[in-house]
């Protein structure tokens, strides 16, 4: 999904060059909680989605979270219409590359030249998503923490093609949507999910091996390192679909990265239908 947002600037002297109409396409948990930060930032937003009916949902979502940020989202089904008078589009769809490609090549066309394009990916490459666009000096990542009104942390991603304007633009338009906002460049993972996935598979191999019990694990890292989720209760959360997702595609990417080997437990997991919370079972069980 893509999205595309915009801060409004105080100071008449940048107010030109400053971000201040988004569209995001993409009406999901993470595109709504996009458009309802950046609306409440001052943005005017647009979300896209692929009919009318998932619009409804995703204005019922937001209005129950938030009923003042409606009065500045407005929906829409057409993404190239969308982002005609767009700033910043943040792209938030699935995590397939043929897709992201497709929806670029488009809003490439269609969208402004001063436009910044982003994507919220948390798996794939920056560099990769941006090579079927002409604009990849504007174009950098943008990624978001679910929930989004809540999650402090943005980290801004720099690839070697983006420019330093961009970044800086990207920046300025996180704090002003209320969050911290670190730079990283374009790694897998970025720095989050790069330290936190292999974080996880090193619990997923602990418990393989019966060196401790899942509840044991996670009390360790409570109770011993201060962490408020242990990393298997982290996994149930996160979807382990998600995560064994993230760890097929780095390690097809880098096959020599040990750290990368997908877990056995998420793919027997994932094979069984048992997710995490959000089917009611993974390594623990919920009602």
């Amino acid at each position: 999904m893509s999205f595309n947002l915009v801060k409004r600037c105080l100071s008449t002297s940048t107010a030109r060059n400053a971000i201040q109409n988004v569209t995001v396409i993409g009406g999901g948990l993470m595109g709504s909680g996009i458009a309802q930060v950046a609306a409440q930032a001052g943005n005017n937003v647009t979300v896209v989605e692929v009919n009318a009916d998932v619009l409804k949902k995703v204005n019922n979502s937001i209005t129950n979270s938030l009923q003042r940020t409606l009065a500045r989202i407005k929906g829409s089904t057409e993404p190239e219409a969308a982002v005609q008078n767009a700033d910043l589009v943040v792209e938030a769809i699935v995590e397939n590359l043929n897709l992201k490609h497709e929806l670029f090549k488009k809003l490439d066309a269609a969208a402004p030249k001063s436009a910044i394009f982003a994507s919220n990916t948390s798996s794939l490459g920056i560099t990769d998503i941006a090579s079927v666009t002409n604009r990849k000096d504007r174009f950098g990542g943008l990624h978001f923490f679910n929930p989004v009104p809540i999650m402090k942390l943005l980290e801004v991603v720099k690839t070697e093609d983006t420019s330093e304007e961009t970044v800086s633009a990207m920046l300025e338009w996180g704090k002003a949507i209320g969050k911290t906002c670190i730079r990283c460049k374009d790694t897998p993972g970025f720095v989050v999910n790069r330290l936190l996935v292999p974080y996880m598979g090193e619990a997923f191999r602990m418990f393989e091996r019966g060196d401790a019990s899942a509840r044991d694990i996670d009390l360790a890292m409570k109770l011993g390192a201060g962490y408020p989720m242990g990393p298997l209760e982290l996994a149930d959360y996160v979807g382990h679909d998600t995560t064994l997702f993230i760890m097929q595609g780095w390690h097809k990417k880098f096959p020599d990265n040990p750290l990368f080997n997908p877990s056995k437990t998420l793919e027997k997991f994932v094979k069984e239908g048992k997710l995490g919370r959000k089917t009611g079972e993974g390594f623990y069980k919920y009602e």
